[in-house]
Parts: C-alpha cells; sequence; structure tokens
C-alpha cells in the first residue's frame, strides 16, 4: 500500500495479520526499509494475535527518495511519517516497536501521542531526554569502522549492492549473532525494492534532526514499556538501555546476551515475543 503522505511524498507500507487484531507498528532504524523486520519474526506475531504493520522510511524501498546527499525533509518528518501511518490504517492506538532511530521516534510518540500508544518497545536504542546523566559512546572498533568506510560500492550493480548492505551490518551485529544467510536473504529483498540504495544509505546520516519536542522520560510513566538491548552493542553499549529503563519508572529491561546493535538474533526471538505480549 502506498501512503500519501502529502502531494510529494508516499510511503510504502504493508499490513499482516487480522484486521480486527491489536496492531504492532514497528519503526525501522536509521537507512531500513521494512524489509529488515525479519518475515519470521513478524509472522510470529501474527500467529500471536496481532496485526503488524511494517513501512519504509522516506529514502528507503519504495518510498519517495531524495538525491543522496540532499534529504528534502528532518528527523521530525520521519516522526510525523509515523502517524500518518497509523491513520492510513485506521489505527487508533497501537503497540509501537522502535529500533535503534525507530526507538528514538518510538519514544516521541509516546510522549506526544500517547493517546496513540498502547506500549513502547525500545530496541536497541538510547533516551531521547538529555536527563539520563554520561553514558558511554561508541567502542573503539565502532568508531573505526565510521572513520573508514571505504568507497561507495556501484549501487546499480545488485550482487554488489548485496555484498555492500550484509557487510554493512555485519559490524553492528555481536560477535556470536550475525547470520550471514538469513542477512543476505534481507539485503537481496531490500535491493531488489529499493528506488535509490545510495540515498538509502546516506540521506537519514546527513539530514537535520529538525524541531524537537518533550523529552521527559518520567511522562512515560504508566505506559507499558519494554527497553531490549545486547550486552555487546557497539554503538549504544548496554548502559544506554539500563539508563533508559531506569528513567522510564515502571519499564522492564530485557538484556539479550551476545546481541549487538541489531534487530535481537533468532535465538531470542520466544524471549522477545513473550516478553512485548505477555506484560
Amino acid at each position: 500500500m502506498l501512503i500519501d503522505v502529502d502531494e510529494d511524498v508516499q510511503l510504502d507500507a504493508e499490513v499482516l495479520g487480522d484486521a480486527d487484531a491489536p496492531a504492532v507498528l514497528l519503526i525501522a532504524g536509521t537507512g531500513w526499509s521494512r524489509d529488515w523486520w525479519d518475515d519470521d519474526l513478524c509472522a510470529r506475531l501474527v500467529a500471536r494475535g496481532r496485526r503488524v504493520i511494517r513501512y519504509d522510511h522516506r529514502d528507503t524501498g519504495g518510498s519517495t527518495s531524495w538525491p543522496a546527499g540532499a534529504p528534502g525533509y528532518t528527523g521530525r518528518e520521519l516522526f510525523t511519517d509515523a502517524v500518518a501511518v497509523l491513520d492510513a490504517f485506521g489505527v487508533d492506538r497501537a503497540h509501537v516497536v522502535g529500533l535503534s532511530l525507530g526507538g528514538g521516534i518510538a519514544q516521541e510518540l509516546g510522549l506526544e501521542h500517547r493517546d496513540r500508544v498502547s506500549a513502547l518497545t525500545l530496541v536497541a536504542t538510547t533516551a531521547i531526554g538529555p536527563t539520563v546523566g554520561e553514558l558511554p559512546g561508541a567502542t573503539p572498533e565502532m568508531r573505526a569502522v565510521f572513520a573508514d568506510s571505504g568507497p561507495d560500492p556501484d549501487w546499480s550493480d545488485p550482487a554488489a549492492a548485496v555484498t555492500a548492505l550484509v557487510e554493512g551490518e555485519r559490524p553492528f551485529a555481536g560477535p556470536d549473532a550475525f547470520d550471514e544467510e538469513r542477512m543476505r536473504a534481507i539485503a537481496e529483498r531490500v535491493v531488489a525494492r529499493s528506488r535509490d540504495l545510495a540515498a538509502s544509505t546516506t540521506n537519514h546520516v546527513v539530514m537535520d534532526l529538525g524541531p524537537t519536542g518533550p523529552t521527559a522520560m518520567a511522562e512515560l510513566a504508566g505506559l507499558p514499556v519494554l527497553v531490549v538491548h545486547g550486552t555487546a552493542d557497539p554503538l549504544f553499549p548496554v548502559a544506554h538501555g539500563r539508563a533508559l529503563a531506569a528513567a522510564i519508572p515502571g519499564a522492564r529491561l530485557l538484556e539479550i546476551e551476545g546481541m549487538g546493535h541489531q534487530l535481537p538474533p533468532e535465538p531470542a526471538w520466544d524471549r522477545l515475543v513473550t516478553a512485548m505480549l505477555d506484560d
């Protein structure tokens, strides 16, 4: 389904499951299309009686794209896009699940549109509020990856593009939590579906954040919140997840041993789904 956000912007979205089931909105991380929400994980949520909605951010998948390096939007528009997706599917309230950048958007939804949020699951992310104290930065290995990104691949070559996407995800995963076969299958679909891979891998990184809204994590009190974080996250070390959970009264923390900055690996899915839905 293509959602018309305005006359110039469309978002490519997909819904799985019974139309009358409670909705789960999945919000992906930086540069991710909806494909990175693994089909098998989505199927487990559907099997548990949920209606799963996933969508392509601007500049990813089948959604509207801008020239690489020149996004025509800010982070604020990525936030309002999530509301537009709920509206398009007629969803009054949803369990909002956000990963990394998506976790920040999910926090904003809980703070600014609490009436639209039934619960939050915040995966591999950090607090948008500045009051959680000083936290460790990325690991030296992760900083080295950012400092030495190398030349861009030939995005017009499907095989090279798939390899680039797979290798781009590898440094973020935990040391024993990278499923190359699964990542390659997803990357092949991403390459097949994406309008502009150069824009997908560039524009979220260079976009302006735009105006900010409320950031007081304590205001999420009373909302069911699950924080999911890996003990081997190289971008937001596990202290970020612990601080986020501590800053939200009543939040639960699920630490996954060996998980990096990634979607929880398949062996952890039973624990994840149970923690999400059996609160």
